[in-house]
């Protein structure tokens, strides 16, 4: 996790502010402990890290497929968090977010986050049954028995939605892809978030930027951020090793959010505003990129990335 900005930002599922304690002292470089080589504060992981990180993100991407075929018209999201409760327990993995509790904040109450329309993120299960036209982000973190975490989210249309709807979760897929297809040794982060930016923002949308991706490995938040906006050619450069996430976060509306109520978690757009995400986790390879958590459930790959990887 990188370290307090001026104003909080929420990496991945969790919020940064000051009060919020800061990173340890790295290892020094080239140190090694469980599967790890410690560069800095961002892990590099070696054959045997990259093995357990292949085995979290299959199982991660293994519950949203299991969950798929029940989302639908009349289910509630407290339902699809107990599908997914099931399907860890039958894999032997646990829920990275049931209980998680950073600093400051209450344990959060789901095996799963469920964000429906303009909630943005850290949306909490409960007893609502989705309706036709809503949209609905559902993100799981497992943990291995050896302790590696996988993390991926999917967008899931319930019924016949809106154009508008169909477009922004189309777009926020797409985005996604455009950010993993920078991945390569000696890219920067930057250009990672520049194309993203640049994508949604020439369609008319808007990125959230209180929240960004992360690295990840036995350690649900890692350093670096990823964010999803920036310049090209700025940023950590990437190296072979590096596990971390991408997983933007588009509103059709405004970028501008703020906390719902008084759970401590959930977020939505401020104009109320449909709000989509999508999220991979993604290594980087000596020759470019390998998503980790894609899975046979998951969408047709863009026909940009069909045509740049065969």
């Amino acid at each position: 996790m990188g370290p307090p900005r001026r104003q909080r930002v929420l990496v991945g599922a969790r919020y940064f502010s000051p009060r919020h304690p800061p990173l340890p002292a790295p290892r020094p470089q080239g140190a090694k402990a469980d599967g790890i080589i410690c560069a800095m504060s961002i892990t590099i992981k070696d054959a045997q890290g990259i093995a357990g990180m292949r085995e979290a993100c299959r199982l991660a991407s293994e519950v949203l497929d299991y969950i798929a075929p029940h989302i639908k018209p009349g289910i509630t999201t407290a339902e699809i968090d107990r599908l997914g409760a099931e399907c860890m327990a039958a894999q032997g993995t646990v829920s990275a977010t049931i209980g998680y509790q950073p600093p400051g904040y209450p344990p959060y109450p789901g095996h799963l986050c469920t964000s429906v329309n303009h909630v943005v993120c850290h949306g909490i299960p409960n007893d609502k049954p989705l309706k036709k036209g809503d949209i609905v982000n559902v993100d799981v973190t497992v943990i291995t028995k050896d302790g590696w975490y996988g993390d991926n989210s999917r967008m899931y249309l319930i019924g016949e939605c809106s154009i508008a709807a169909k477009r922004l979760s189309q777009l926020t897929f797409e985005s996604m892809w455009l950010g993993i297809q920078q991945v390569k040794p000696g890219a920067r982060l930057g250009d990672i978030g520049h194309a993203i930016q640049k994508f949604a923002e020439g369609h008319g949308l808007s990125v959230v930027r209180e929240f960004c991706g992360h690295g990840i490995g036995q350690k649900f938040h890692e350093d670096p951020q990823v964010l999803h906006y920036g310049r090209p050619g700025t940023g950590e450069e990437l190296v072979p090793g590096m596990t971390f996430t991408i997983e933007p976060m588009l509103n059709l509306g405004k970028r501008d959010i703020k906390e719902l109520g008084k759970d401590g978690w959930t977020i939505i757009t401020k104009d109320h505003s449909l709000s989509a995400q999508w999220e991979h986790t993604v290594l980087v390879t000596e020759t470019g990129y390998d998503v980790l958590t894609l899975s046979a459930g998951s969408p047709a790959l863009p026909a940009f990335v069909t045509a740049t990887t065969t």
